[in-house]
């Protein structure tokens, strides 16, 4: 269902979707999240290294479990979500996970926070991102007109990247003023702003009609099969799953290496973390721009293997002069992977059936995610043993041949790529 509120007006005409109601909710909604995500995002692992004083492999663990939901119930939450009105999930997802976060700055009140309770935290809201996740991406072709999909991310994508170039920054100096636990506080007061203004917004699809005859089994096999099914769904899952996996290395040792082996300060370290994110805020921008110009199928392969080369100077960064170079590379990483999630997450909102978005987005989320804990898990590992450094060459090195699968199917060739025809099936890949 398409949002009929007032204001919708035309999403032609100039201003396109901020004249959209619903949209614009949904958009003020979460980037203020993103805002306090990005902080956490900076907080939870210093919370680990510099309040409990936890080791690498523990960082590295820490890392895994953020992401480890994806991998442990990636798939049943698609179909189940289809069950449910996606902003209904939104809205519970955004509570839970600012319950969950408001626990550690109580903890620290009472003096018992653990490494254990960061466990705990780290699961619980990776499994209810799981479900907010998969709900979100399924909720913006529900929300808008599917041709508008890419304007859609593209806006979502630059608000977040907006976010995340104030969010660490702001967050490296409230983690300074007030600890790094305190800090997460932030990240709970944004959720709680999400789920109010998604509630906000009136649009009210009918609840999914329930079938006497469905299995969730047959269901997720369902979104199984229409993802693997199609060569060019497989490319990008693997594509972006092996970046996950060596992204997720380097997260594990990455805030070892500045806060605890060059002994940079959480400001500086938010500051570093921040301007990556204006490669992401360039990368929403052109977006667009440039799958017009080369095609969405060229856009994915070519800012796939733009990104992973970035990765090299992190090795070799030292507490001097290196440090903007490893900002300027940031960007550069950051710039390119924004402008492949754009691409690739509108192509697979717009090929899907309505029906199989829910199983899609999860599948997908199975694929490309599950392989981040094993990231966080081998990055923890090979930094205990083989060194820190060592572990981000071999994850940079990784990186960049990950953007090979594309490469190597269709898209390298595809300027126009094919969409769901409305007859009840998507189209063939």
């Amino acid at each position: 269902m398409i949002d009929t509120e007032p204001d919708l007006g035309h999403p032609r005409r100039r201003g396109g979707l901020w004249h959209h109601l619903g949209f614009r909710r949904l958009w003020v909604g979460e980037t203020v999240s993103q805002f306090g995500t990005a902080i956490s995002q900076l907080a939870l692992p210093l919370v680990a290294i510099l309040v409990v004083h936890a080791s690498t492999f523990e960082v590295g663990l820490l890392t895994a479990c953020e992401s480890a939901a994806f991998l442990v119930v990636g798939l049943p939450p698609g179909a189940r979500v289809e069950r449910m009105r996606f902003r209904t999930v939104l809205i519970v997802n955004d509570l839970i996970r600012a319950a969950l976060l408001g626990s550690i700055p109580l903890a620290m009140l009472f003096g018992v926070l653990t490494i254990g309770q960061l466990y705990v935290v780290a699961i619980g809201t990776g499994v209810s991102t799981v479900f907010f996740d998969v709900a979100y991406q399924s909720y913006l072709p529900e929300l808008v007109d599917r041709t508008l999909l890419v304007e859609g991310n593209a806006k979502l994508q630059g608000s977040e990247s907006v976010s995340q170039i104030a969010g660490p920054s702001i967050g490296g100096l409230l983690i300074q003023a007030l600890t790094s636990p305190y800090a997460v506080l932030i990240d709970t007061l944004t959720f709680l702003w999400s789920a109010a203004w998604v509630t906000a917004i009136r649009t009210r699809p009918a609840k999914p009609e329930r079938k006497p005859d469905r299995q969730l089994r047959r269901e997720i096999g369902e979104g199984l099969r229409f993802v693997l099914g199609s060569r060019l769904l497989r490319a990008i899952a693997m594509c972006t799953g092996l970046s996950n996996l060596f992204s997720s290395m380097v997260l594990a040792v990455f805030f070892v290496l500045l806060a605890r082996d060059l002994h940079v300060s959480a400001g500086v370290i938010g500051l570093i973390t921040s301007t990556s994110a204006i490669g992401g805020l360039i990368g929403a921008l052109v977006a667009s721009r440039l799958a017009a110009r080369v095609g969405p199928g060229r856009a994915i392969w070519m800012s796939a293997a733009v990104g992973g080369p970035c990765g090299f100077v992190a090795p070799f960064v030292q507490h001097d002069w290196t440090l903007a170079l490893l900002a300027l590379a940031q960007i550069g990483m950051w710039m390119a992977t924004v402008v492949y999630n754009i691409t690739q997450v509108s192509f697979r909102q717009g090929l899907c059936p309505p029906e199989l978005l829910g199983r899609m987005n999860a599948t997908m989320r199975f694929l490309v995610w599950g392989t981040m804990p094993l990231g966080g898990v081998i990055g923890g590992v090979l930094g205990s043993t083989i060194g820190v450094r060592a572990t981000l060459l071999v994850a940079a090195a990784g990186g960049s041949l990950a953007f090979l699968p594309v490469f190597l199917s269709p898209l390298r060739r595809m300027r126009q790529l094919p969409s769901y025809d409305g007859s009840g099936r998507g189209a063939s890949t």
